[in-house]
């Protein structure tokens, strides 16, 4: 194996967090009363949504105030009279929920024999274990890295530093990070030294000035490289 330890990005690279999103957004409008809400606000939440995440990664805001803010300024541009932290905390119980794989996630991980696997999300952590551990995917990882945990996230060093104590790493030829983020998997796994494999199903054009070590458009393409 050329590869001994994978790190896996969660969402959109073994996870369907677009499917979870969705549904965890419609059922938590339905909740509160307001079942057109989804299709209503759908848009403004995920416009909102990705300005605080891209803040995230650069340490301009936290995790929590993250998950309150975002429901926060939505309520605000369309002068809807619910409670952001209410309303935050039924959106991550249904979220929590959202076990859906990305194709090909459950057969790759399988196959991967004699690699040992990893998760490493700037997810909130009771979301991400709820989800992990209620999908078929609950008993592959060895550890699963979490930012809140970690107190650190990707693109970080310190992110990286903490899953590599936690999984007892010295030599960093034989690990391989897969993402589908350029700007927090890859940049985080190029600034840190380790390769780095580009999930990126939708072939984007990769406009970031940054160089992975592999692109792939299948998960299953990722045997290959490991071999």
């Amino acid at each position: 194996m050329k590869y001994e330890v994978i790190l896996f990005d969660a969402d959109d690279t073994l996870f369907d967090y677009g499917m979870a999103e969705g549904q965890a957004f419609y059922n938590v409008f339905a909740h509160f009363g307001l079942p057109t809400g989804a299709e209503e606000y759908g848009a403004s939440y995920k416009e909102i949504n990705q300005a605080l995440w891209s803040d995230l990664e650069q340490g301009k805001i936290t995790s929590a105030a993250l998950r309150v803010e975002r429901f926060n300024r939505l309520f605000a541009r369309h002068q809807l009279e619910y409670s952001p932290e209410e309303f935050s905390e039924a959106y991550l119980r249904f979220l929590g929920e959202g076990t859906y794989l990305i194709q090909g996630a459950a057969e790759l991980c399988g196959q991967l024999t004699g690699c040992r696997l990893a998760i490493i999300t700037n997810g909130i952590k009771d979301v991400q274990l709820s989800r992990i551990q209620g999908s078929p995917l609950c008993n592959t990882f060895e550890q699963i890295i979490i930012s809140e945990e970690a107190g650190s996230q990707k693109p970080e060093a310190k992110i990286f530093e903490y899953a590599f104590r936690k999984l007892g790493i010295e030599d960093k030829s034989k690990v391989l990070i897969v993402g589908d983020s350029l700007t927090s998997d890859i940049r985080g796994g190029i600034n840190f030294g380790i390769d780095t494999c580009w999930f990126n199903p939708l072939g984007k054009k990769n406009e970031s000035g940054l160089q992975p070590t592999y692109e792939i458009r299948e998960l299953s393409a990722l045997l290959e490289i490991v071999r």
